[in-house]
């Protein structure tokens, strides 16, 4: 049985899960589908009730009823790197691949539908408010009077923006940034904006799930940090992750956000306050992984591994893990 990784030829993170399958003696097919249809072919045959479909890459060729496990890391844009791309044959392409692997009988990491489901950061807010875990005050609004009271009520707040990555090419991160005291929020009436009070927070905190299996990295504020560097990704404080243990209640949050969200994997950020409540921020459905193993020495790329080869991790909840009893297909 074969894993298929669908990410691009550059992707470093998803290097780390080979090395492990590679060593596991784990079969791999790793293809980006912007290369639909030149270093990449697909075949699918619909006859007397059943389902043949193979699949060309690296001068490899798999049929998909023998795929173990499919895990979207972070691939192209279907067709995307032929002479001459367009929408069309974009969405051509991406309604074979992903509507052929669908019919499959393996499981996902994380399925397509979930996935894009799970980008939806208002959605993020509410099911993790449902799901136990404590969400700072939130606004999101085009209504400058809104935002104004909103300020009102909580007087420390961020911005951020509700979509993530701004899309151009490559791909921009924007920052959370704080707000000024006098900012008068006239600019909101021009698209949607997404205010939340700011944690106070003595750590960040990244909690990587794969399956029931939870591994968390806690990075310390220092005291003298500056206040309007509140984005983790952009500040200057050189402290490292360290390992830390998930509250049960957290645990027990986070897992039933999964399951709801029907994920294998996310990477969820929490930024810890001074009483040592974690306060959900996001959860990224492909988030990156490399910084965190690198830096703690947690079996990470490991344990994403034995996933996808079907093999059941180490019980545990923190630095450690869990056994993964969905399939999540």
């Amino acid at each position: 049985m074969t894993v298929l990784i669908l990410t691009s030829e550059e992707d470093v993170t998803a290097d780390m899960v080979v090395v492990h399958l590679n060593a596991s003696g784990v079969p791999v097919v790793r293809l980006d589908p912007a290369d639909l249809t030149g270093g990449v072919a697909l075949s699918g045959e619909y006859v007397h009730g059943a389902f043949r479909g193979h699949l060309w890459a690296s001068g490899r060729l798999v049929g998909m009823e023998g795929l173990r496990s499919v895990w979207v890391r972070r691939p192209g844009v279907p067709a995307s790197r032929v002479p001459e791309p367009s929408d069309w044959l974009s969405e051509e392409s991406s309604q074979a691949l992903y509507g052929m692997l669908r019919g499959t009988d393996a499981r996902w990491m994380n399925h397509p539908d979930a996935s894009h489901r799970a980008r939806h950061k208002p959605w993020q807010l509410r099911l993790a408010q449902r799901c136990g875990l404590p969400v700072p005050a939130t606004l999101i609004t085009t209504f400058p009077q809104a935002a104004r009271e909103f300020a009102a009520r909580f007087p420390d707040l961020v911005v951020k923006p509700v979509s993530g990555a701004h899309p151009q090419e490559p791909p921009r991160a924007v920052p959370t940034s704080r707000v000024a005291p006098d900012t008068d929020f006239t600019a909101v009436a021009f698209g949607p904006t997404l205010l939340q009070r700011r944690v106070a927070k003595r750590a960040d905190v990244r909690l990587t799930a794969v399956g029931e299996r939870l591994l968390a990295a806690r990075k310390v504020t220092p005291p003298d940090a500056d206040p309007d560097e509140v984005d983790v990704r952009f500040a200057s404080a050189a402290t490292p992750w360290t390992p830390v243990e998930v509250p049960p209640r957290v645990a027990e949050g986070v897992r039933d956000y999964l399951r709801q969200a029907e994920l294998a994997y996310g990477a969820f950020d929490f930024a810890e306050d001074a009483d040592g409540t974690w306060w959900f921020l996001e959860c990224n459905q492909s988030g990156q992984f490399g910084f965190v193993e690198v830096e703690t020495g947690q079996p990470i790329a490991r344990t994403i591994a034995e996933w996808l080869a079907g093999q059941e991790p180490e019980a545990g909840t923190a630095c450690g893990g869990g056994t993964s009893g969905a399939l999540y297909r």
